[in-house]
């Protein structure tokens, strides 16, 4: 098993977004072919850092920034990132209806922000990512 893996099981923290970042490049060249990763958090502890970082690691230039009003945003590198905000979906009918299975085109990673919201579409091989700000304002995150 990758070191990052083993990294993050441990628990990691970061002090800036480039050092998020970092890690999460890293982490994307460990991840599976065709990935979905599940981030954890209240808001402001990094989530969309983390996937700025992963889409960095798959060679996506363009900008990355959370898609709360459009629900998700599709990108291409040397795979496809599918970031998804499921803040406002409230049941599995409106992830339905998104059609998003068309755009999982792999090999892909799928980053779910809110994935409690549609914890019953996501598939047990969902990655679960547990993101937090400790005392000090530096920022924890955690693989399941």
């Amino acid at each position: 098993m990758s070191s990052i893996f083993a990294q993050l099981r441990s628990g990691v923290i970061t002090s800036s977004a480039e050092e998020t970042q970092a890690l999460a490049r890293e982490f994307a060249a460990a991840l599976p072919p065709d990935a979905t990763l599940a981030l954890h958090g209240d808001l402001g502890v990094g989530k969309t850092t983390f996937i700025q970082g992963l889409a960095r690691g798959f060679g996506i230039i363009g900008q990355v920034t959370s898609p709360t009003f459009t629900i998700f945003t599709l990108h291409r590198g040397t795979r496809t990132l599918v970031h998804l905000d499921a803040y406002r979906l409230d049941r599995a009918a409106q992830l339905d209806s998104l059609m998003l299975e068309d755009f999982l085109t792999p090999p892909y990673c799928l980053a779910v922000e809110w994935p409690e919201n549609i914890a019953a579409w996501l598939p047990p091989t969902t990655l679960h990512l547990d993101l937090g700000i400790a005392a000090d304002e530096r920022h924890t995150l955690r693989l399941r």
